[in-house]
């Protein structure tokens, strides 16, 4: 009897738990929205992100590789303190190159089928080259947290599990530069809009 008391115990907190944990999973919002420019060619491969959100950021594994001789994908954004696997896909040996003050590294010779990850400690915008093949360029834009997101090639974007609260929130573009400043408010379990204008 006594047995059986503990384990209803242990599981019921376990329970509990697994509830506690789920309810703060999906309490947070949703952000959606679109870049509005005159430019509408412009309107893919930017970084929509929020600014001044506190607490850790949040890790996700990605990977640039680097096929037909170019970056794929173009633009990548993670937070700071995270890391970046660059893949060969081509069938001759790859470099990629950074002088940006973010982050200034040199990847030479990295043979076809090979990896190799770095990992990004300062927020900024940082341009990789190749130092054979100046027709490629890529970017790697690191945030101050996780709540970031790469445009679609109509400009369209989505940031999901944001804390509630009311954000500013920008961009960075290769062409663009945004226009104002732009706010929005999430709500819990909910989804907000937001159009970003952006323009040269």
């Amino acid at each position: 009897m006594i047995k059986n008391t503990i384990r209803f115990i242990k599981t019921a907190a376990l329970m509990a738990g697994f509830g506690f944990i789920t309810t703060n999973a999906f309490c947070n919002g949703t952000i959606t929205g679109t870049i509005d420019t005159n430019m509408p060619k412009y309107k893919g491969n930017a970084v929509v992100y929020l600014v001044g959100v506190k607490g850790p950021a949040v890790c996700e594994h990605k990977t640039i590789e680097q096929q037909s001789l170019t970056f794929m994908p173009k633009v990548t954004t993670v937070p700071a303190g995270c890391t970046v696997e660059f893949k060969n896909n081509d069938k001759i040996n790859a470099s990629v190159t950074s002088f940006s003050p973010a982050k200034k590294f040199n990847v030479d010779k990295l043979e076809t089928g090979k990896s190799r990850a770095l990992t990004f400690d300062k927020s900024g915008v940082v341009q990789l080259l190749s130092k054979p093949h100046q027709e490629m360029t890529g970017w790697v834009i690191v945030t101050k947290n996780q709540y970031a997101a790469v445009t679609e090639h109509d400009g369209k974007f989505t940031i999901p599990n944001v804390p509630a609260g009311t954000y500013e929130i920008s961009a960075w573009s290769e062409k663009l530069k945004p226009q104002g400043k732009t706010t929005v408010t999430v709500a819990e379990g909910k989804t907000a809009p937001v159009v970003l204008k952006m323009a040269i």
